[in-house]
């Protein structure tokens, strides 16, 4: 059976200066989703959260290592038709569109017309006008459609850690470029790193 995703050996490294380049930050994954499902992720600002997710659409080069979504290397299909594989939503729902210096002409088809792998990086919520709960049943909607959803939030109140519990099977963390995943919400309070970013968050009572 072919894997949803694959994240093989992945980094993403920036650097400055000329002509001597100075690493700056480096983003490094290795992990595998067999299944459909919800993915949790969160992590601090700046820890490579949005970097990870354009590496997964194809909007972002690797330095080294591959993803595959459903076998297919992301970065081999036509830049108009990745977003057929794997698509992201940037916090108001818009699309995160790229470019790519290699021709169309050169790269391959996506072989998909519905994306298989849906990546909602912090989207907004609103406990005041029921747009919650919509989102909710969409995130499950697909999931039951067989696709591989993430969702990416950065808590600051108590019942964004609420809505992750409910409704993400697995999780990943991300901080200062390491990604961590962790096969459940248990896992992923339990981790210390997760716990000192979350801080009085995990005992504050929901509003």
């Amino acid at each position: 059976m072919t894997a949803m995703l694959s994240v093989e050996h992945l980094t993403k490294t920036y650097a400055t200066g000329f002509p001597s380049r100075k690493p700056t930050f480096t983003l490094a994954a290795d992990f595998t989703i067999e299944e459909p499902a919800i993915v949790g992720l969160m992590g601090p600002n700046g820890s490579g959260k949005t970097t990870l997710f354009e590496l997964i659409t194809g909007s972002n080069a690797p330095t080294s290592g591959r993803v595959l979504v459903q076998g297919r290397d992301i970065h081999r299909i036509r830049t108009d038709e990745r977003d057929r594989l794997a698509i992201h939503y940037h916090q108001s729902y818009q699309v995160r569109h790229f470019r790519s210096l290699t021709p169309n002409f050169m790269l391959e088809k996506a072989g998909s017309d519905y994306p298989i792998v849906h990546l909602f990086d912090e989207p907004q919520f609103n406990t005041q006008d029921g747009y919650i709960g919509f989102m909710l049943d969409f995130f499950r909607k697909l999931r039951a459609q067989g696709r591989l959803v993430f969702l990416c939030v950065h808590p600051n109140e108590r019942f964004h850690l609420e809505i992750l519990q409910e409704i993400c099977e697995r999780f990943i963390f991300v901080q200062t470029g390491s990604v961590t995943p962790m096969p459940d919400y248990a896992s992923l309070i339990a981790h210390p790193p997760v716990q000192a970013y979350l801080g009085d968050l995990l005992t504050e009572r929901a509003a």
